[in-house]
Parts: C-alpha cells; sequence; structure tokens
C-alpha cells in the first residue's frame, strides 16, 4: 500500500473510529431539533454500527462518497479499512456535545469523548447527500 494511502487511512479511520466506538455511551440528546437531531443520529448511528462490527455499514451508510472513494483505493477496500480499525480500538464514552449546522447541505459536531478518565472535544463535519447527513471528515 502506497504510504500516501496508508497515511490517508491513519488519519481517516483511527481518529474517527476512536471518537465514535463505544459499548454504552448516549451520542444523540431530545434537546437537538430538525436538521441538528438528524446530524446527531447520524453519529449515534456510526457509534452503534462500529461497536456492532459493521463495517459495511459504516461504509455503505454513514461515511460521506469522498470518504468511501478514498478508501475503496486501498487493497481491500473501505470495509476491510474499517473491519481492521474496529479490532484495534477500544471503547470509551461519547457525546454529541453541539451541532452547527453550515446551510442546508454541510454541518459540523462538536463531540466529547472519555476514555481511561481523558476527556477529549473532537469535530466531525457532516455533508448532505440524497437527503442523508453523512460523516465527511474529522477535525
Amino acid at each position: 500500500m502506497p504510504v500516501s494511502l496508508k497515511r490517508a487511512l491513519v488519519l481517516l479511520c483511527i481518529p474517527l473510529l476512536a471518537v465514535v466506538v463505544s459499548a454504552c455511551a448516549s451520542t444523540t440528546s431530545n434537546s437537538f431539533k430538525g436538521e441538528s437531531h438528524a446530524v446527531a443520529q447520524t453519529i449515534a448511528n456510526l457509534q452503534t454500527e462500529a461497536t456492532a462490527g459493521e463495517a459495511q455499514k459504516i461504509c455503505s451508510e454513514e461515511l460521506a462518497r469522498t470518504v468511501t472513494v478514498r478508501l475503496n483505493s486501498v487493497p481491500g477496500g473501505c470495509k476491510q479499512a474499517l473491519k481492521s480499525q474496529l479490532s484495534q480500538v477500544d471503547t470509551q464514552e461519547l457525546t454529541v456535545e453541539k451541532v452547527h449546522p453550515h446551510g442546508s447541505t454541510s454541518a459540523s459536531a462538536e463531540v466529547k469523548s472519555t476514555y481511561a478518565g481523558k476527556t477529549k472535544i473532537t469535530t466531525l463535519t457532516l455533508v448532505k447527500e440524497n437527503g442523508v447527513w453523512k460523516i465527511s471528515k474529522l477535525g
């Protein structure tokens, strides 16, 4: 695998999965309404699927096309890349703190993760594709 593709995988998959994988966290809140709720729900879905090890479902339903195209260009494709990462990530607590819509087709979400007593805020960027929110990048 070329170094640039490995780097892209590491930059996307490991931090993304480290943020979203959890065995028992609460990611959505009733305080989110409308599109903000839909954005938070996408992150909750990603977390649920990551916890269940459903790499194919993550690739097909939760990640933006630009991400899946990039991951499909590596040996084994998106599913294999995520399966490999899912097997290496420990669980943590995760909460969607804020959602910031940027027009009708992009948004960002501040996600608080807690692992081993340490708290970190990470920003996920999402895009709307065919009426559905998809995760397009981390940070």
